[in-house]
């Protein structure tokens, strides 16, 4: 296991929201940090299992909870698909390929947040910006070129 400069922001915000330190929450967060791909949580659960056999589903459930509640972590919403998690705190969007499921981070430029216009009185708080389409790998003209099997 590597060891991550962000383990005590961890500490630190858990610490600081008066959580406990539980090597549980440790062990999901860990996960969450050594392989950014914006697993869901069934998919935390199965790698942090192999860690911690003794981790329950629900226990993955809670510590995401916790960690999304205190800002360690963002949920990512993409259509109707299970939530997935991010551990990427700066301001940045998603690309979503439409063939493998995979989510990927992408970043923005400054320009890109003066291109807005709100109506008047209005005040962004939040964004999420999720671009769809197909990854590299997709996108091939090799593999766009296949067929590929349907299933429904």
């Amino acid at each position: 296991m590597k060891k991550d400069s962000s383990i005590p922001a961890y500490e630190n915000a858990m610490g600081r929201e008066g959580l406990r330190l539980t090597p549980q929450r440790r062990q999901v967060y860990e996960v969450l940090m050594d392989k950014r791909d914006h697993p869901t949580a069934t998919e935390v659960f199965i790698r942090a299992q192999k860690r911690m056999p003794s981790i329950s589903l629900a226990t993955v459930y809670n510590c995401l909870e916790t960690m999304v509640g205190n800002g360690l972590v963002k949920a990512v919403h993409v259509d109707r698909e299970p939530t997935r998690f991010c551990a990427n705190l700066r301001e940045h969007g998603h690309f979503h390929c439409s063939d493998c499921g995979k989510v990927t981070d992408i970043e923005f430029s400054q320009a890109h947040d003066k291109g807005w216009k709100l109506p008047d009185g209005f005040l962004v708080s939040q964004h999420d910006v999720t671009l769809r389409g197909l990854c590299a790998d997709c996108g091939t003209p090799s593999n766009h070129s296949k067929s590929k099997p349907t299933t429904k």
